[in-house]
């Protein structure tokens, strides 16, 4: 089914209405859909280079906005929240997950926000347990703008032949940009004490 599900969010890509068919998907992976946007940026990058950026802020304004909706989810109705999180198999973490929030929660979004896990169940999860909504947004902004923006840089710079070692590889490349962030945020904590 999530095979079928990942080929028709494909084929929107080649639609006459892929921009808007982009923004509904970007909105809706943020919060309830289970197929990442990136499926639909990248070949309407390959296709018109020339409009790469415009689709990345499309992507980046219609996912903060889907973000919202999964933090008024978790913030507003708990309860379908919760279920959203069971259904995604992530309920057995939530006392973990609330720890992890209240104490690294900014690096939460961060992290998540740039990986392919879900990103609804950050957005979900930072309304649940109620996390600053001003910070939320302005991290959303910055890791969901990252995110597509370097897809869309990558895809209009090298093309069809980076996408592929991309995805090949994309586990190394998230593991990779991992210790970067991580050894980033070490480095700043030693440069303030």
């Amino acid at each position: 089914m999530l095979r079928k599900l990942y080929d028709w969010v494909f084929s929107l890509a080649r639609h006459r209405h892929a921009t808007r068919s982009l923004a509904v998907v970007a909105f809706a992976e943020s919060s309830v859909f289970p197929i990442p946007p990136d499926v639909m940026l990248a070949p309407m990058v390959l296709a018109r280079p020339d409009r790469a950026y415009f689709y990345a802020m499309v992507c980046t304004v219609a996912s903060v906005l889907g973000g919202l909706l999964g933090y008024a989810i978790g913030y507003f109705l708990e309860p379908v929240g919760l279920s959203i999180l069971a259904f995604l198999g992530k309920a057995d973490t939530f006392e973990t997950s609330k720890a992890l929030f209240q104490q690294h929660g900014a690096w939460v979004i961060l992290i998540k926000g740039l990986t392919p896990i879900p990103f609804k169940l950050v957005t979900i999860a930072s309304g649940i347990f109620q996390f600053n909504l001003a910070l939320f947004i302005a991290l959303c902004v910055l890791t969901r703008g990252a995110r597509f923006f370097l897809v869309a840089f990558v895809l209009r710079r090298w093309g069809p032949p980076m996408l592929a070692i991309v995805e090949k590889r994309l586990a190394l490349f998230t593991v990779l940009f991992l210790v970067v962030l991580v050894g980033a945020f070490f480095m700043v904590k030693l440069i303030g004490h």
